[in-house]
């Protein structure tokens, strides 16, 4: 999003990312090169979803599809949670598709398959030896 955001401190969307504290790593190398370092930081947050709001997430994203490092927001703002706000060029229902999608895709754990037609298990007949 733009170079004030820094680790372990309190963003604009009220939350803080102790996602990658401590690690030794400069995970916000990415963000030097961002298009939107100097920007309005108001102009990736929108308020409403009326007509001037739409053409501001518009502008935002305009300045995301031109960015080099617009993948890199983007995974930073799934694995972080952002919900709100442009990130990565895209809005936050964007986002939330993106989510779902990819919980989907994700298998179901061992043991507990989903059911057959009908989304009912058969019961399980026991027999015991007399």
């Amino acid at each position: 999003m733009t170079a004030r955001l820094q680790i372990n401190e309190t963003d604009q969307t009220g939350t803080t990312d102790r996602s990658h504290a401590g690690s030794g790593a400069d995970v916000w190398e990415w963000l030097r090169d961002a298009a939107c370092v100097g920007a309005d930081p108001e102009l990736f947050f929108p308020v409403g979803d009326s007509d001037p709001a739409a053409e501001q997430v518009a502008r935002a994203k305009e300045v995301c599809h031109s960015c080099p490092v617009e993948r890199q927001c983007l995974e930073w703002a799934l694995n972080t949670g952002r919900t709100s706000g442009v990130w990565g060029g895209t809005d936050e229902e964007e986002r939330r598709r993106l989510r779902r999608n990819e919980r989907r895709r994700v298998p179901a754990p061992r043991g507990r398959q989903a059911s057959g037609p009908g989304g009912k298990r058969r019961p399980r007949t026991h027999q015991r030896d007399a």
